[in-house]
């Protein structure tokens, strides 16, 4: 068997228009001996039935479906019962036979010769390298095994509609694996990279593990891996390139709540709620200071003299008061000193105040300054 014309689908047109595969095959057939080849039929949607219409000419073809689907992969079998007589040896053909998938105007050319004499002496030489050591040279002629066909048994047919590149595109006008690889036997294998750690992947090669965003010059900034152009982070990192650290402990302000209860941590950072500020939202310019916040509560608790005297249980619960003789005992090395004026005989009292999930902690001086 010669494959005569066996060109590839190229473009957009052969999709609307259907495609054979091969387009002319040349058949040498002893009786009795059958041959084989795959036909692949590529037809539009709207003409997926495969039926087939050939025309004869004293041969046997039988055709039958190897594959379903759009392409559809076929196998052509033709084989010859006998010679004609000695008085019809003009018979032999060379002649043409169509096959051709009904409605659709396509179709394959066979051309069939039949062989009915022989000269040679009659050897048989089994896996003939002239065969290509796929089946047995035979008065000079190659009798394939199966699946191999050709003139010397040099096409695999298992593979023949592998090697259609439209199985290596993801639509009809794309690239072949995507302008990345390289269509061998029907599926894409992928360049290969200049560095040895970036590879391409994917059924048309269009995933990467390098093509992911960067955070620091980093691929997702050394907290992930990149997967098909998207970053997969570890553990306890999140964003596009894994830049945002799950982690709260740099939020955690100094009453041990994040950030301070007065904003919200997104990536290890705080974002405070106006008007406060600073690293864990402790700050705020604008406000009163805590001496002052706290001044009539302490007054009140500890002297029962002050703006909140008449309110001070109702108003001042959430403080917790300790109290000390002199301002000499209060607790200055770990917090603020606060000194205020009392409503009451101008002199100055001298306190701590320190704030609590709970509300606060104050401790205050016994001892005032006059």
């Amino acid at each position: 068997m010669l494959v005569v014309r066996n060109d590839s689908r190229t473009d957009a047109e052969d999709v609307k228009t259907g495609f054979l595969q091969p387009q002319e095959v040349s058949l040498h057939l002893r009786p009795g001996v059958s041959q084989s080849f795959p036909l692949i039929v590529s037809l539009p949607a709207d003409q997926l039935e495969v039926k087939m219409d050939l025309s004869t000419a004293g041969v046997n073809i039988t055709i039958r479906s190897t594959t379903k689907g759009n392409p559809h992969l076929f196998q052509v079998d033709v084989e010859a019962a006998q010679c004609p007589s000695k008085s019809d040896q003009n018979e032999t053909g060379p002649w043409s036979v169509l096959i051709a998938p009904r409605g659709v105007s396509l179709s394959v050319k066979l051309e069939i010769t039949l062989v009915c004499q022989c000269n040679c002496t009659g050897s048989c030489e089994e896996d003939s390298p002239d065969c290509s050591g796929h089946g047995a040279l035979v008065c000079g002629r190659c009798e394939c095994d199966e699946p191999y066909v050709g003139h010397h048994c040099q096409i695999n047919s298992d593979s023949l509609l592998l090697q259609d590149e439209s199985l290596c595109r993801s639509g009809p006008d794309a690239p072949v694996c995507g302008g990345r690889g390289q269509c061998v036997a029907g599926s894409c294998e992928c360049d290969a990279r200049e560095d040895p750690t970036e590879a391409y992947s994917g059924q048309y090669c269009e995933c990467s593990n390098f093509d992911c965003p960067r955070h620091n010059n980093r691929l997702c900034g050394g907290n992930g891996r990149c997967e098909c152009g998207s970053c997969l982070c570890h553990p306890d990192w999140t964003g596009e390139a894994c830049s945002c650290s799950a982690d709260t402990a740099s939020c955690l302000a100094t009453n041990q709540m994040l950030c301070h209860g007065r904003g919200f941590c997104v990536c290890g950072t705080c974002r405070c709620s106006p008007p406060y500020s600073g690293l864990t939202c402790e700050d705020c310019p604008s406000c009163p200071s805590s001496c002052q916040s706290h001044a009539a509560c302490v007054e009140c608790h500890v002297f029962g003299t002050g703006a909140k005297t008449n309110t001070c249980d109702a108003e001042c619960g959430r403080l917790t008061v300790k109290v000390v003789e002199t301002k000499e005992e209060l607790p200055t090395e770990t917090e603020k000193l606060c000194k205020m004026r009392s409503h009451a005989d101008s002199c100055f009292f001298y306190y701590t105040v320190s704030s609590l999930p709970s509300g606060g902690q104050s401790t205050v001086a016994r001892v005032k300054e006059c």
